[in-house]
């Protein structure tokens, strides 16, 4: 069991776990395997991570490494791994977003790796690192962060008289009530059921879901700021100024394909995956800063961000590491990752990336990163996760469709997700503080 005494000394670090506790030191299921030739499993989902792979075993004759394309995290990918990983036949990495690290930890999941990890350290941003490291302990190689933008089609925008993208979040629900007047059957915007998405749009407010204090962690998903969010998110929909149609679901793409959503408000990953869901509309979209809450003191958003890590008993840690902080700086993977999946780098050497800088013929030739460039110094990168994000994303992505129907209240929703995550962090032995 944890004990306390430890659970307090992770706590007074503002860390997640204490990973001694749930025994996975680094030598732990593994040995010194320098030298020797080493074959690897590797569980993913995202595009473009497979031919990384064949790049890597391309030009490492000593290190094979197998990836398995498994479903993503929410739809049964997590679920599998830490399965796996109980019955102590995990693969030696794995796909995990920065958001379930700490589940994965204090599930004991995951293979501290620090010795082998700590030359790579300075090849990263700071605090994408700290989502890969727990208590001064390591776990996997940051691969990207996920700034938020505003995807937008120009050619309607210009029909329905929206001379620019809104900047602010007033001027958003201004185009949004200027648009659904002009066709009822027309929305700005949709509101979606993505945990995370929900998540970017906290983030931006400065609206924390988790925060450790002493021993105790806080939970504070119906803080005053996380209110105000859910109130201009609640108000849209009681306005019915939004399309309530599922996040990625094809009756969106639909949609957007028809001209009935203008926009999406979106990490920079969606950027590809929007060029492949509406093909016909190629030329027609564009790329804007996220609106804000104040212009004279921009902020924004971050919904996603994902690690490679090294999961319990790995056989082969140091060659997972090597290929772990291979796929996340070398030039060749950085662009099957950046073409494939819309990443943008963790490593901070591939922030100067050519293909950061091409044209992309979907969004009319611009140069869409440059959007998340100028945004990047404004997101806050003091968010932090917390130990029961599998638990929490399940009730707000549940909460999040019931309020987009309008069956219930979005900001009273979130007072029920918080009841229940601050009652998962108990299950789990730890003490917790609401406000």
């Amino acid at each position: 069991m944890r004990s306390r005494r430890m659970r307090r000394a992770a706590l007074a670090a503002a860390s997640v776990v204490i990973m001694a506790a749930a025994g996975c030191s680094s030598g732990d299921g593994g040995s010194d395997t320098a030298g020797q030739k080493a074959t690897l499993d590797f569980w993913g989902w995202s595009p473009g991570y497979e031919e990384a792979v064949a790049q890597f075993n391309k030009t490492h004759p000593d290190i094979k490494v197998n990836f398995q394309k498994t479903a993503s995290g929410s739809k049964g990918g997590y679920t599998k791994m830490l399965t796996a990983a109980k019955a102590g036949n995990a693969p030696c990495l794995a796909m995990v977003g920065y958001e379930t690290m700490p589940s994965f930890a204090a599930a004991g999941a995951l293979q501290d790796i620090t010795e082998y990890a700590a030359p790579y350290k300075k090849k990263f941003a700071q605090w994408t690192w700290n989502q890969v490291s727990i208590a001064g302990q390591t776990f996997g190689a940051p691969v990207d962060s996920a700034p938020m933008a505003l995807f937008y089609r120009k050619d309607l925008f210009a029909k329905y008289g929206i001379d620019k993208p809104p900047a602010t979040w007033d001027e958003y629900r201004a185009a949004a009530r200027k648009v659904h007047r002009a066709d009822p059957d027309v929305y700005l915007g949709t509101f979606g059921n993505d945990a995370y998405n929900y998540a970017g749009l906290a983030w931006q407010a400065g609206a924390k879901w988790f925060g450790t204090k002493g021993d105790a962690w806080q939970v504070s998903l119906n803080s005053p700021a996380n209110a105000k969010v859910a109130g201009y998110w609640q108000g849209l929909i009681d306005d019915k100024l939004l399309k309530a149609d599922p996040s990625f679901d094809p009756s969106l793409y639909k949609d957007m394909a028809g001209g009935k959503i203008l926009s999406d408000v979106n990490a920079v990953w969606n950027a590809p995956i929007l060029a492949s869901s509406v093909k016909d509309t190629s030329g027609k979209w564009a790329v804007a800063p996220m609106p804000v809450w104040d212009a004279d003191q921009p902020a924004y958003g971050n919904d996603g961000g994902s690690a490679t890590a090294v999961m319990k008993g790995c056989e082969h840690p140091e060659q997972a590491t090597e290929f772990a902080m291979w796929m996340s700086t070398n030039k060749d993977s950085l662009s099957t990752l950046i073409k494939a999946a819309g990443i943008y780098p963790a490593a901070t050497a591939g922030l100067s990336h050519p293909a950061l800088s091409k044209p992309d013929p979907f969004y009319g030739g611009q140069k869409i990163y440059d959007v998340f460039k100028k945004e990047t110094p404004h997101v806050d990168t003091g968010w932090q996760w917390g130990p029961t994000m599998t638990q929490t994303s399940t009730d707000l992505t549940d909460s999040l469709g019931r309020a987009g129907k309008g069956s219930a209240a979005l900001p009273d929703l979130l007072t029920s997700v918080q009841k229940k995550t601050a009652g998962e962090l108990k299950r789990q032995g730890l003490n917790v503080t609401t406000p």
